[in-house]
């Protein structure tokens, strides 16, 4: 993951007098997700961390299932989620389960009115459409088109857009998302055989230390409730801040595809891990060269695993009727596969230009109300050729 860094002003050891001109101390604090055991920073606060003001009425954010338990092939339209200007109040959730929550959110307007910390899972934002700057404590991390922002569980933030037409893809983790470990050495650098390196990570940058006292709005979310706080500092006061545990980002089009003689499996594309998924990056890439290669995925059951793929960009030579922000869910329990037509029709193509990303979880996922509004509801039907539908039979005379 993301290696040390070390940025403002921090004192020569840890855990010792650090003092501001005026003579008063700074205020560490050691910021973790998984106790001391993994990745942690010191952070050296102008004011302490915990002047509570005032705490409201908390109110629920939680998904609402309408299908828990399911096996049928779906497509969601996710850019049919209507834009909304508040960036929570834009998160449509589409599918959920105990490990994670995937949703989409078009936000008209920047996150600046209150500050944002998600203290039950870390946060993937896919930038489809839209570019601009994560703001934190830690410094801002410029994210474009293409960008995968990673922000760690309880990193507070807000987001400025430069445009008001933005569309992201949002998955939330219960467990730290991760590198996969065969793409590490035992230091924790990233490899040769890795299909991106660590010249391509977005670190935070322009640390701005912010010593004002007043109202400041936060929304907390926990246990799928938004818990409002009222604090009496701005909360990015740091002076400086040293570690292994930050937000950052990582654009899709670094990513360098994996190719073969033959057609490679899904596990060539993977860029994160979790506990209970993975997410995968499909970008444009050369076909395989083996002269009987047949460039199209071959039909497969994913048994213990829900495939699901968020359609980027492009074109996609093994579906028919692809769109931009458009869902597929294939469930664990019954095979899928290519088009009618592409499999064939793949042949002798040298590449594909083709986009999106993929989440394939080793749970079932339940689908939301709002999923099953955005639902073509024929998509399962989309494997059927002319001869395959029922012919009519007379009727009797």
């Amino acid at each position: 993951m993301p290696h040390y860094l070390r940025v403002g002003q921090v004192p020569r050891k840890r855990h010792t007098q650090f003092r501001q001109p005026n003579g008063k101390l700074y205020h560490e604090e050691l910021f973790s997700t998984e106790g001391f055991d993994t990745n942690y920073s010191l952070l050296y606060h102008v004011h302490p961390p915990t002047k509570i003001r005032q705490v409201g009425e908390p109110y629920s954010v939680a998904p609402e299932v309408v299908a828990s338990k399911q096996l049928k092939h779906r497509s969601l339209q996710g850019f049919q989620v209507a834009p909304t200007a508040d960036y929570l109040e834009s998160r449509v959730p589409m599918m959920v389960n105990s490990d994670c929550i995937i949703s989409v959110a078009a936000p008209t307007k920047s996150l600046t009115e209150y500050f944002h910390k998600n203290t039950d899972a870390d946060e993937m934002i896919f930038i489809h459409e839209g570019s601009g700057h994560l703001k934190t404590m830690y410094g801002e991390v410029p994210f474009v088109y293409g960008d995968y922002v990673i922000v760690p569980r309880g990193t507070l933030y807000q987001i400025e857009f430069d445009t008001p037409a933005n569309r992201l893809l949002i998955l939330e983790s219960f467990s730290p998302l991760t590198f996969p470990k065969r793409y590490l050495n035992a230091n924790g650098q990233l490899q040769e055989h890795a299909p991106f390196y660590e010249r391509d990570i977005k670190t935070p940058n322009s640390l701005e230390t912010h010593n004002e006292k007043g109202e400041y709005r936060f929304l907390i979310k926990k246990q799928g409730m938004i818990y409002p706080y009222e604090y009496a500092n701005h909360p990015f006061d740091l002076v400086g801040w040293d570690g292994y545990h930050y937000p950052w980002a990582m654009s899709i089009h670094d990513f360098e595809p994996i190719t073969g003689r033959v057609h490679q499996p899904p596990p060539v594309h993977q860029t994160f891990a979790a506990k209970g998924f993975v997410v995968c990056s499909f970008v444009p890439r050369l076909f395989d060269y083996h002269p009987l290669a047949i460039p199209a995925p071959y039909n497969h059951s994913n048994i213990d695993s829900d495939e699901v793929l968020y359609y980027v960009d492009g074109d996609f030579m093994s579906r028919k009727h692809v769109e931009r922000g458009m869902f597929t869910l294939h469930p664990g329990g019954i095979p899928h596969g290519p088009h009618p037509g592409t499999y064939e029709g793949s042949i002798g193509k040298a590449e594909t230009r083709e986009l999106a990303v993929m989440i394939d979880t080793f749970k079932p996922l339940q689908l939301t109300r709002q999923a099953l509004e955005v639902e073509d509801p024929e998509y399962y039907r989309s494997w059927l050729e002319e001869e395959d539908e029922p012919v009519a039979k007379p009727a009797r005379t």
